[in-house]
């Protein structure tokens, strides 16, 4: 329960006392303790990176989730190892856009949030500061997921280096509280050209290089795929949205009304697309 509400129902001070003691014996104090989620901020022009905490955090559960049972089970019992201390993997979750595999990730930190769990976002241009954010919290009495959400490269960017090198585990070796959950619409996560699967002639190891780039992935030790749904998983979804918001139309009007809205949203993408592949 919220301590908030905790302290509002208490009935005397003894237990106002109480609540506020086993609260602060179970989770400390300060930022870790207070908040949530977080966010990597860099200082003295990138030479030194602090955790600032993200106040106002989007309340999505497991529950708000329609469909996607066994993606989420699988999301749910690798959190639930992790919590608990037992082995646990880092996590890909990939597949098509607007599937949930964002939605999911903020569901396990809202889950699991009373149990000590933690959420770092980071993005792709501060992957450099990865190390530095590993010293910070490493042996601290909570779990930490570092977040990285729309996770892709382009062919030229190196930033994937640092995050191979934290996922294999190199001389700096990953806290035994800290996982890795990634969102990204590619199963491969950097792009691929035909030109890599071609022999160059100013590469002799060119294999060498396309299997670096694949690898990345194969780095995550569970991957769970978020698919767009068929046609009768795609009803059965807005039927139970219709449901939840307690909107009253025949059936038939309904699927109609849900066609047209995913057509319409799924031309706004595809132009979103083309505007960014002619830029």
């Amino acid at each position: 329960m919220n301590l908030a509400v905790q302290l509002e129902k208490s009935a005397d001070v003894e237990e106002f006392q109480r609540y506020a003691v086993e609260f602060y014996r179970e989770f400390g104090v300060g930022k870790f303790g207070l908040n949530k989620a977080f966010r990597i901020v860099e200082k003295d022009q990138g030479q030194r990176f602090i955790i600032d905490p993200i106040i106002n955090v989007e309340h999505v559960y497991f529950k708000d989730i329609v469909g996607y049972e066994l993606q989420k089970q699988k999301l749910i019992e690798n959190t639930e190892s992790f919590v608990a201390g037992r082995e646990a993997n880092n996590v890909l979750l990939f597949g098509d856009a607007g599937t949930g595999k964002s939605s999911s990730v903020k569901a396990v930190l809202n889950e699991y949030y009373s149990k000590g769990l933690r959420i770092i976002e980071v993005y792709k241009h501060q992957f450099r500061a990865l190390s530095d954010v590993l010293e910070q919290i490493k042996d601290r009495n909570y779990k930490f997921i570092i977040y990285m959400d729309d996770l892709s490269f382009e062919d030229y960017e190196l930033e994937y280096k640092y995050l191979k090198a934290i996922l294999e585990g190199g001389l700096g070796k990953r806290p035994d509280n800290v996982l890795i959950y990634a969102t990204s619409n590619r199963r491969h996560l950097i792009r691929e050209r035909f030109s890599d699967k071609r022999q160059l002639d100013d590469e002799l190891h060119n294999n060498d290089t396309v299997q670096e780039k694949l690898s990345l992935a194969a780095r995550f030790g569970v991957t769970i795929y978020y698919g767009s749904p068929d046609k009768r998983q795609f009803e059965t979804i807005v039927k139970a949205l219709a449901q939840r918001h307690k909107l009253d139309m025949p059936e038939e009007e309904l699927f109609a009304e849900a066609n047209k809205w995913e057509l319409s949203t799924a031309a706004c993408r595809e132009g979103r697309q083309l505007s960014l592949l002619r830029t």
